[in-house]
């Protein structure tokens, strides 16, 4: 054991997951420790929502992000997300649409294969994919949601060629579900800007993750309960202590799952969006009484893939 541990070592990791919890000396470009994100708002009227919702509880968000997928927003939506986003100067985040579980194939639904999901199905999926993130930047969004490390690696590519903008920030979604230093580095190497961790994930395991890597990791700090259910608002000072920088995430316990949404479903998610933001209060609270001199970001700060006007 002696032996392989130290060759992890050589080989620039941690040997053990971080029981001692280090503090992360990294930093978002503008030295700020953690930022605010709000999932799942699904649509123009949601993201309203959540920025009414901010004002009213006095929440600073710096990132909303989608799991719908582009393209089932339409073109004016898509143009309406980005026109907020870009006013409000914050991050707008979308998921790339086609996926596994749109899909026709059986094997996302099968119980050995969940962890296949979202992964993205054969060559024709990867192009529409390709074409979805093309449709979004024209319509001036600068940030995408993956969950498949084909296509983590192919719009990289893209981005190199300029084929997509070399500003757009790729955010690896919690259902790709790697969990250990070594395998999120690799995602870092492939063009990840950030990564969301799984959510069960202890402290020590946070800490020897952001030991070996350097992009924002994103933290559900209240879950979805198909993502675990857990509520870790206790946590938060320590998760930012250990962990920055952070994209600290609020999910909602007991709520429904609403992908893919609507207008069939505007009420509620505009519903779940405001709980969202509410429960943004009741943790940045937790900041204030127990960690005051962690640092946030304002809006509209270097490393933000703020929309553009196109």
């Amino acid at each position: 054991m002696k032996e392989t541990l130290q060759v992890i070592e050589q080989l620039g990791f941690p040997a053990k997951d971080c029981h001692d919890l280090p503090t992360s000396t990294k930093t978002f470009p503008d030295g700020a420790q953690y930022r605010v994100e709000i999932p799942s708002v699904e649509g123009p009227a949601s993201f309203a929502a959540v920025l009414e919702a901010c004002k009213e509880y006095d929440v600073l968000v710096h990132r909303i992000s989608q799991g719908s997928g582009i393209m089932l927003l339409t073109d004016d939506e898509l143009r309406e997300m980005a026109e907020m986003g870009l006013r409000e100067k914050l991050e707008v985040s979308l998921f790339v649409g086609p996926r596994g579980t749109w899909d026709i194939t059986a094997m996302p639904w099968a119980s050995a294969g969940k962890i296949a999901g979202l992964r993205v199905q054969g060559m024709d999926q990867l192009a529409y994919s390709i074409e979805d993130i093309k449709r979004a930047c024209r319509m001036g969004i600068r940030s995408i949601l993956v969950a498949d490390e084909g296509l983590l690696w192919l719009v990289n590519e893209f981005k190199k060629k300029g084929e997509l903008p070399a500003d757009l920030v790729v955010k690896v979604s919690v259902q790709m579900a790697h969990a250990n230093p070594v395998s999120i580095r690799l995602i870092e190497q492939m063009g990840a800007g950030t990564y969301n961790v799984p959510t069960d994930l202890t402290l020590a395991r946070l800490a020897a993750i952001r030991q070996a890597v350097d992009i924002p990791i994103d933290i559900y700090v209240e879950v979805p309960d198909d993502l675990g259910g857990f509520i870790r608002h206790y946590e938060i000072p320590e998760i930012i202590r250990v962990a920055a920088p952070v994209y600290i995430k609020f999910g909602l316990r007991n709520s429904p799952n609403i992908y893919p949404s609507g207008t069939h479903l505007e009420h509620v998610s505009v519903s779940l969006c405001r709980e969202r933001v509410r429960r943004a209060r009741i943790g940045l609270d937790m900041i204030k009484r127990y960690a005051p001199h962690l640092k946030t970001s304002e809006r509209g700060a270097i490393g933000l893939g703020v929309p553009v006007t196109e």
